[in-house]
C-alpha cells in the first residue's frame, strides 16, 4: 500500500508521542512529561502526517507565521519506515501547505548529513539560547 500524506491530520497528543517514540526523535524529547508534550503539541500550527493505510508512520510538526518563516521542529519517521523517502516527502508537503514561508530547522546530530542530500542549504548564522542565565 502506498504512503499517503495528510495535512492537518486528526491526531492526538498520544499519537504525537507515539510517533516520536517510534523515531529517533523520541530520545531527544520529554516523552514522559505529558504536560510538556501537550504544550508542544498544542503550539505546533502545521502538521503533516504520513500514513500506511490507517497507521501513522511519519509526522512533520511546524511552527509558522505562514508568510516569512517556519520552524520544522519535528520530522519523525517510524524507524521501520525510514529510508523510503517519507521524510523528504513530508518536507515537500509542508512547503505545499506554507508555500511563501522559508523552512528552518535544527538538525539532530544523526541527521546532519540527510538535509544537504535532499537539497537543503546549511546556514551558519544560527544561534541558540537555552536559558536567560546564559546572557552576559
Amino acid at each position: 500500500m502506498p504512503i499517503t500524506y495528510i495535512p492537518q491530520p486528526q491526531i492526538t497528543t498520544q499519537d504525537f508521542i507515539d510517533i516520536l517514540d517510534k523515531s529517533t526523535l523520541g530520545l531527544r524529547r520529554p516523552l514522559a512529561d505529558k504536560e510538556a508534550m501537550q504544550i508542544m503539541f498544542d503550539h505546533g500550527n502545521v502538521y503533516v502526517g504520513a500514513y500506511d493505510g490507517e497507521k501513522l508512520v511519519g509526522l512533520a510538526r511546524v511552527m509558522t507565521d505562514f508568510v516569512f518563516s517556519s520552524y520544522l521542529s519535528d520530522l519523525a519517521i517510524d524507524e521501520a519506515y525510514q529510508h523510503q523517502g517519507i521524510g523528504k516527502q513530508l518536507i515537500i508537503e509542508v512547503k505545499k501547505f506554507i508555500p511563501k514561508a522559508k523552512v528552518i530547522l535544527l538538525a539532530a546530530p544523526a541527521a546532519e548529513g540527510y538535509y544537504p542530500k535532499i537539497g537543503m542549504k546549511n546556514h551558519g548564522h544560527c544561534y541558540v539560547l537555552d536559558s536567560v542565565d546564559e546572557i552576559k
